[in-house]
Protein backbone atom coordinates (compact mmCIF):
# COMPACT_ATOMS: atom_id res chain seq x y z
CA UNK A 1 0.00 0.00 0.00
CA UNK A 2 2.42 2.33 0.50
CA UNK A 3 3.22 3.19 -3.05
CA UNK A 4 5.81 5.90 -3.42
CA UNK A 5 3.88 6.32 -7.32
CA UNK A 6 0.80 6.43 -5.90
CA UNK A 7 1.60 9.21 -3.23
CA UNK A 8 3.15 11.24 -6.47
CA UNK A 9 0.19 10.91 -8.09
CA UNK A 10 -1.80 12.11 -5.32
CA UNK A 11 0.36 14.90 -4.89
CA UNK A 12 0.52 16.60 -8.63
CA UNK A 13 -3.73 15.55 -9.20
CA UNK A 14 -4.34 17.83 -5.97
CA UNK A 15 -1.73 20.47 -7.69
CA UNK A 16 -3.83 20.43 -10.70
CA UNK A 17 -7.06 20.33 -9.65
CA UNK A 18 -7.39 16.64 -10.74
CA UNK A 19 -9.19 13.83 -8.67
CA UNK A 20 -7.06 11.24 -7.44
CA UNK A 21 -8.05 7.22 -7.54
CA UNK A 22 -5.35 4.62 -6.51
CA UNK A 23 -5.30 0.89 -6.48
CA UNK A 24 -3.00 -0.84 -4.45
CA UNK A 25 -2.31 -4.34 -3.21
CA UNK A 26 -2.89 -5.16 0.44
CA UNK A 27 -3.44 -8.09 2.67
CA UNK A 28 -5.62 -6.46 4.65
CA UNK A 29 -9.44 -7.13 4.42
CA UNK A 30 -11.01 -4.18 5.90
CA UNK A 31 -10.62 -0.70 5.16
CA UNK A 32 -10.84 0.78 9.05
CA UNK A 33 -7.46 -0.61 9.29
CA UNK A 34 -5.69 0.61 6.64
CA UNK A 35 -2.92 2.93 8.29
CA UNK A 36 -2.80 6.68 7.88
CA UNK A 37 0.74 6.92 7.90
CA UNK A 38 3.59 7.01 5.64
CA UNK A 39 2.60 7.44 1.89
CA UNK A 40 -0.87 6.78 2.84
CA UNK A 41 -0.86 9.46 4.91
CA UNK A 42 -0.42 11.94 2.17
CA UNK A 43 -2.71 10.19 -0.60
CA UNK A 44 -5.62 10.97 2.66
CA UNK A 45 -4.52 14.64 3.07
CA UNK A 46 -4.66 15.22 -0.89
CA UNK A 47 -8.09 13.35 -0.82
CA UNK A 48 -7.32 10.27 -2.92
CA UNK A 49 -9.63 7.38 -3.00
CA UNK A 50 -7.98 4.66 -2.04
CA UNK A 51 -8.84 1.00 -3.65
CA UNK A 52 -8.05 -2.24 -1.99
CA UNK A 53 -7.03 -5.64 -4.12
CA UNK A 54 -5.87 -8.63 -3.35
CA UNK A 55 -1.92 -8.74 -2.32
CA UNK A 56 -1.04 -11.99 -4.32
CA UNK A 57 -3.18 -9.91 -7.00
CA UNK A 58 -0.77 -8.74 -10.62
CA UNK A 59 -0.77 -5.95 -12.51
CA UNK A 60 -3.02 -7.79 -14.77
CA UNK A 61 -4.94 -9.88 -12.83
CA UNK A 62 -6.42 -7.28 -10.41
CA UNK A 63 -5.13 -3.42 -10.67
CA UNK A 64 -5.68 -2.88 -14.06
CA UNK A 65 -9.45 -4.78 -14.50
CA UNK A 66 -9.99 -2.91 -11.42
CA UNK A 67 -8.39 0.34 -12.54
CA UNK A 68 -10.69 0.05 -15.72
CA UNK A 69 -14.09 -1.03 -14.09
CA UNK A 70 -13.40 2.21 -11.40
CA UNK A 71 -13.02 4.40 -14.74
CA UNK A 72 -16.51 3.11 -16.26
CA UNK A 73 -17.87 3.60 -13.05
CA UNK A 74 -16.85 7.37 -12.97
CA UNK A 75 -17.75 8.04 -16.33
CA UNK A 76 -21.39 6.24 -15.52
CA UNK A 77 -22.07 8.73 -12.84
CA UNK A 78 -20.40 11.80 -12.81
CA UNK A 79 -19.80 11.31 -17.22
CA UNK A 80 -16.14 12.78 -16.18
CA UNK A 81 -13.25 11.24 -18.08
CA UNK A 82 -10.44 8.84 -16.33
CA UNK A 83 -6.64 8.73 -17.35
CA UNK A 84 -5.65 5.64 -16.59
CA UNK A 85 -1.62 5.03 -15.34
CA UNK A 86 -0.19 1.75 -15.03
CA UNK A 87 2.32 0.46 -12.62
CA UNK A 88 5.03 2.69 -11.37
CA UNK A 89 4.01 5.01 -14.06
CA UNK A 90 5.39 2.64 -16.94
CA UNK A 91 4.46 3.68 -20.28
CA UNK A 92 5.37 6.08 -23.15
CA UNK A 93 4.32 9.06 -20.90
CA UNK A 94 6.28 8.28 -17.84
CA UNK A 95 9.17 7.30 -19.86
CA UNK A 96 9.97 10.91 -20.40
CA UNK A 97 10.12 12.57 -16.97
CA UNK A 98 13.27 9.93 -16.51
CA UNK A 99 14.34 11.78 -20.55
CA UNK A 100 14.11 14.91 -18.78
CA UNK A 101 16.09 13.87 -15.44
CA UNK A 102 18.87 12.49 -18.16
CA UNK A 103 18.95 16.23 -20.21
CA UNK A 104 18.90 18.13 -17.12
CA UNK A 105 22.28 16.17 -15.36
CA UNK A 106 23.88 16.97 -19.08
CA UNK A 107 22.82 20.08 -18.71
CA UNK A 108 24.15 20.90 -15.03
CA UNK A 109 27.76 18.99 -16.20
CA UNK A 110 27.24 16.14 -14.20
CA UNK A 111 27.36 13.40 -16.52
CA UNK A 112 31.13 14.23 -17.16
CA UNK A 113 32.59 13.25 -14.13
CA UNK A 114 30.70 9.55 -14.43
CA UNK A 115 31.06 6.45 -16.63
CA UNK A 116 28.26 4.36 -15.07
CA UNK A 117 24.31 5.33 -13.53
CA UNK A 118 22.88 2.61 -11.62
CA UNK A 119 19.50 3.05 -9.77
CA UNK A 120 16.54 1.29 -8.26
CA UNK A 121 14.29 -0.49 -11.03
CA UNK A 122 10.65 -1.76 -9.81
CA UNK A 123 8.49 -1.31 -12.87
CA UNK A 124 10.60 -0.56 -15.60
CA UNK A 125 9.62 3.82 -16.51
CA UNK A 126 13.20 4.99 -14.58
CA UNK A 127 15.61 2.71 -16.63
CA UNK A 128 13.60 3.05 -20.28
CA UNK A 129 13.89 7.02 -19.40
CA UNK A 130 17.24 7.07 -18.53
CA UNK A 131 18.34 4.78 -21.69
CA UNK A 132 16.17 6.11 -24.05
CA UNK A 133 18.05 9.48 -23.01
CA UNK A 134 21.63 7.55 -22.88
CA UNK A 135 21.10 6.54 -26.56
CA UNK A 136 19.32 9.95 -28.35
CA UNK A 137 22.21 12.12 -26.70
CA UNK A 138 24.79 9.62 -28.28
CA UNK A 139 26.65 9.20 -24.41
CA UNK A 140 28.69 6.08 -23.81
CA UNK A 141 27.27 5.50 -20.31
CA UNK A 142 26.49 2.19 -19.11
CA UNK A 143 23.06 1.79 -17.10
CA UNK A 144 22.29 -0.47 -14.58
CA UNK A 145 19.22 -1.21 -13.42
CA UNK A 146 18.68 -2.62 -10.14
CA UNK A 147 16.01 -4.95 -9.98
CA UNK A 148 13.71 -4.34 -6.81
CA UNK A 149 10.47 -5.80 -7.85
CA UNK A 150 9.00 -9.43 -8.14
CA UNK A 151 9.05 -10.19 -11.53
CA UNK A 152 12.22 -9.28 -13.93
CA UNK A 153 10.59 -10.77 -17.02
CA UNK A 154 7.38 -7.98 -16.49
CA UNK A 155 10.25 -5.67 -16.11
CA UNK A 156 12.24 -6.06 -19.39
CA UNK A 157 8.96 -6.64 -21.10
CA UNK A 158 7.65 -3.20 -20.29
CA UNK A 159 10.91 -1.36 -20.89
CA UNK A 160 10.80 -2.97 -24.60
CA UNK A 161 7.23 -2.00 -25.03
CA UNK A 162 8.07 1.62 -23.71
CA UNK A 163 11.05 1.73 -26.02
CA UNK A 164 8.65 0.60 -29.30
CA UNK A 165 5.63 2.89 -28.28
CA UNK A 166 8.33 5.67 -28.56
CA UNK A 167 9.57 4.15 -32.35
CA UNK A 168 13.16 2.55 -30.77
CA UNK A 169 11.82 -0.58 -32.79
CA UNK A 170 15.45 -1.55 -33.35
CA UNK A 171 16.59 -1.69 -30.35
CA UNK A 172 16.22 -4.21 -26.86
CA UNK A 173 15.99 -3.38 -23.45
CA UNK A 174 18.74 -5.75 -23.23
CA UNK A 175 20.99 -3.51 -25.83
CA UNK A 176 20.85 -0.52 -23.30
CA UNK A 177 20.17 -1.19 -20.04
CA UNK A 178 21.88 -3.88 -17.46
CA UNK A 179 19.61 -5.55 -15.41
CA UNK A 180 21.14 -6.22 -12.06
CA UNK A 181 19.01 -9.50 -10.26
CA UNK A 182 20.49 -10.31 -6.88
CA UNK A 183 19.66 -13.73 -5.53
CA UNK A 184 18.53 -11.95 -2.37
CA UNK A 185 15.77 -9.67 -3.37
CA UNK A 186 13.00 -11.02 -1.59
CA UNK A 187 10.44 -9.35 -3.97
CA UNK A 188 8.99 -5.97 -4.10
CA UNK A 189 8.45 -4.28 -0.61
CA UNK A 190 10.07 -7.46 0.80
CA UNK A 191 13.19 -7.32 2.77
CA UNK A 192 14.50 -8.94 6.14
CA UNK A 193 16.53 -8.02 9.59
CA UNK A 194 19.75 -7.96 7.70
CA UNK A 195 18.38 -5.72 5.01
CA UNK A 196 16.72 -3.21 7.65
CA UNK A 197 19.83 -3.13 9.53
CA UNK A 198 22.09 -2.47 6.75
CA UNK A 199 20.06 0.41 5.48
CA UNK A 200 20.31 1.54 8.83
CA UNK A 201 24.10 1.60 8.94
CA UNK A 202 24.04 3.07 5.38
CA UNK A 203 22.40 6.33 6.70
CA UNK A 204 24.60 6.33 10.16
CA UNK A 205 27.63 6.64 7.86
CA UNK A 206 26.84 8.71 5.08
CA UNK A 207 23.96 10.45 6.18
CA UNK A 208 22.29 9.55 3.10
CA UNK A 209 18.79 8.38 3.87
CA UNK A 210 17.32 5.05 2.22
CA UNK A 211 14.25 3.11 2.19
CA UNK A 212 13.62 -0.59 2.27
CA UNK A 213 11.27 -0.53 -0.97
CA UNK A 214 13.88 1.13 -3.55
CA UNK A 215 17.11 2.64 -2.78
CA UNK A 216 18.23 0.55 0.10
CA UNK A 217 18.21 -2.38 -2.00
CA UNK A 218 19.40 -0.40 -4.81
CA UNK A 219 22.85 0.54 -2.65
CA UNK A 220 22.97 -3.10 -1.24
CA UNK A 221 22.06 -4.78 -4.20
CA UNK A 222 25.12 -2.80 -5.96
CA UNK A 223 27.76 -2.97 -3.45
CA UNK A 224 27.26 -6.67 -3.36
CA UNK A 225 27.77 -6.20 -7.15
CA UNK A 226 30.94 -4.88 -6.76
CA UNK A 227 32.53 -6.54 -4.25
CA UNK A 228 31.60 -10.14 -6.23
CA UNK A 229 32.55 -8.43 -9.70
CA UNK A 230 35.03 -5.75 -8.93
CA UNK A 231 36.48 -6.40 -12.76
CA UNK A 232 32.86 -4.92 -13.97
CA UNK A 233 33.71 -1.39 -12.29
CA UNK A 234 37.41 -1.15 -12.01
CA UNK A 235 38.45 2.20 -12.65
CA UNK A 236 34.84 3.16 -13.59
CA UNK A 237 33.51 6.24 -12.12
CA UNK A 238 29.82 5.21 -11.02
CA UNK A 239 26.76 7.47 -10.04
CA UNK A 240 23.99 6.04 -7.59
CA UNK A 241 20.96 7.84 -8.69
CA UNK A 242 18.87 8.28 -5.94
CA UNK A 243 15.06 8.41 -6.84
CA UNK A 244 13.44 8.97 -3.61
CA UNK A 245 10.96 6.48 -1.43
CA UNK A 246 11.84 7.64 2.03
CA UNK A 247 7.95 8.32 2.74
CA UNK A 248 7.60 5.02 3.40
CA UNK A 249 9.85 4.90 6.32
CA UNK A 250 7.14 6.80 7.84
CA UNK A 251 4.97 3.82 8.10
CA UNK A 252 5.74 2.74 11.71
CA UNK A 253 7.91 -0.25 10.81
CA UNK A 254 11.24 1.18 11.61
CA UNK A 255 10.15 1.42 15.21
CA UNK A 256 11.16 -1.19 16.84
CA UNK A 257 14.29 -2.00 14.70
CA UNK A 258 15.61 1.78 15.37
CA UNK A 259 15.11 1.00 19.38
CA UNK A 260 17.25 -2.32 19.23
CA UNK A 261 19.83 -0.87 17.06
CA UNK A 262 22.40 0.82 19.71
CA UNK A 263 23.70 3.70 17.04
CA UNK A 264 19.62 4.72 16.98
CA UNK A 265 18.56 4.28 20.35
CA UNK A 266 20.68 6.84 21.96
CA UNK A 267 18.10 8.94 23.64
CA UNK A 268 18.27 10.38 27.28
CA UNK A 269 16.17 11.84 29.54
CA UNK A 270 17.10 14.74 31.48
CA UNK A 271 15.91 15.69 34.68
CA UNK A 272 15.39 19.24 36.21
Amino acid sequence: MQSNHCRATAVASAQMGLKSHLVVRSKLKNSEDVPCNGNLLLDRMCGAQIYIVPWEGTYESHLKPSMINIARGIKETSGEDSYLIPLGGSNSVGLFGYITVFHEMISQGILENFDDIAFACGSGATAAGLAVGNYLNGSKLKIHALFVGSDAEFCKAAVNQMLHDVGLTEVRSEDMVDMIESPENQGYGLYTQEDLDYFIQVSIDTGVIVDPTYTGKAVKFLVQEMNNHPDRFKGRRVLFLHTGGVFGLYDGKMDNVLKKHEMTNRVKILND
